[in-house]
């Protein structure tokens, strides 16, 4: 009797959710249920093409800087390679001085496969705020969201500004859970976000407090929408990164709907890792791209420097992680395991897809890079010494 109640308690629970929500919506997550880095497959989506000029980092794979073995996590002395295939690792590819040192693909992916980047959107996201600064397209990021987004302007919104959200401390009511009485769920699979974001309420004073919201970064990309319009943020991104950047593969950002969605910003663009590694490169040299500043300087530097005002965070600014402050590193991340490091000290990057981050939690991830940048970064300077003259044969 117990089991049954149970059982026709979820039941109700189902039925209670599904009117809340549009059947399509409620039908795509019932059919794909948890979310994946094939989803790419699913969603509608806009392309973004393949530079004419693609441009492609030196190689040389036979440095010897990537150690065969490592000692991290309470592993002494594992293989690395065995490491990251059985954390459920797709692809690792390390960049050290501006040459591509390591390329390995894992479990079934190769160069050519595509990958959904989850979360590491939200910082090719900040990347298109900032370029619509420079261009004009918006007044700054101290403007209030309502300039924008006048519908919002009585939910608060006219106390919001750009910067909150970027800084992620808007207060917007979203909560970041995988429950299915949270929204998070509902707005991967929703085919109008416009209208939910329309729906979006205050929980808080901005600017008091951060919390992580993939809401507030989805307001940013509406921002976006709206200021581009008749273009759209995929012809933005072509324009302002994925030409520029000689994208060596097609990519495309997923959108809620055809022919007049929203691209999902907060997760879904779709490309290789040698590309994603090439946002890495560009933040590296602080937005210059081969002597072109394709994102200004200070925006780079804002996005990835500690600044506590505002209620933010020491760890997270402008929609990118920081490592430990005062490391220069940083990184952007992304659901199951999707990492781009960057530690600008060290002239290094490092990328990491996955379908999962394998028994390795977030926080250990967060731990593996900096250890396996410190191995790098010694066995670079081991390299670097000046050898001892040979004996003389007198």
């Amino acid at each position: 009797m117990h089991l049954l109640r149970s059982r026709l308690a979820i039941v109700v629970l189902i039925v209670a959710v599904a009117v809340t929500i549009s059947s399509c919506t409620f039908g795509r997550l019932l059919k794909y249920n948890y979310s994946g880095v094939d989803d790419y497959k699913i969603f509608p989506e806009r392309p973004l093409r393949a530079s004419a000029e693609p441009w492609r980092f030196p190689e040389d794979f036979d440095t010897g800087l990537v150690p065969e073995r490592i000692t991290f996590d309470g592993r002494v002395d594992v293989s690395l390679d065995n490491l990251l295939a059985e954390n459920d690792t797709l692809a690792f590819l390390v960049i050290k001085n501006d040459v591509l040192v390591a390329e390995r693909y894992y479990n079934g992916h190769d160069r050519a496969a595509r990958s959904l980047s989850f979360s590491m959107a939200k910082s090719f996201t900040s990347i298109l705020i900032g370029c619509a600064i420079r261009d004009g397209l918006i007044g700054d990021v101290r403007d209030p969201v309502s300039r924008y987004v006048p519908e919002l302007a009585d939910a608060g919104f006219d106390r919001v500004t750009i910067e909150h959200l970027m800084q992620m401390t808007a207060g917007v009511r979203y909560k970041e859970s995988d429950s299915l009485l949270r929204k998070h769920p509902y707005w991967y699979y929703a085919d109008n976000l416009e209208e939910r974001l329309l729906r979006l309420k205050l929980k808080r004073e901005p600017g008091t407090k951060w919390e992580y919201s993939s809401g507030e970064n989805m307001l940013l990309a509406l921002i976006l929408k709206r200021v581009l319009a008749p273009r759209t943020i995929t012809d933005y991104t072509q324009d302002k990164l994925w030409s520029p950047l000689g994208a060596e593969y097609d990519a495309a950002w997923s959108v809620d709907r055809l022919p007049d969605g929203i691209e999902k910003t907060y997760c879904c663009l779709s490309a290789r890792a040698r590309d994603f590694a090439k946002i890495g490169r560009l933040y590296m040299h602080n937005g210059d791209w081969n002597g072109r500043q394709l994102v200004p300087a200070d925006w780079v530097r804002r996005s990835t420097e500690v600044d506590t005002s505002n209620g933010s965070a020491d760890f997270y600014q402008y929609q990118w992680w920081i490592m430990n402050p005062g490391s220069g590193a940083f990184w952007a991340g992304g659901h199951l395991g999707q990492y781009i490091y960057v530690d600008p000290r060290r002239d290094l990057i490092i990328v990491r897809l996955g379908t999962s981050r394998g028994d390795i939690s977030l926080m250990k991830w967060r731990e593996f890079f900096p250890v396996l940048a410190q191995e790098i970064q010694a066995r670079s300077r081991f390299q670097q010494r000046p050898r001892d003259p040979s004996p003389s044969s007198e």
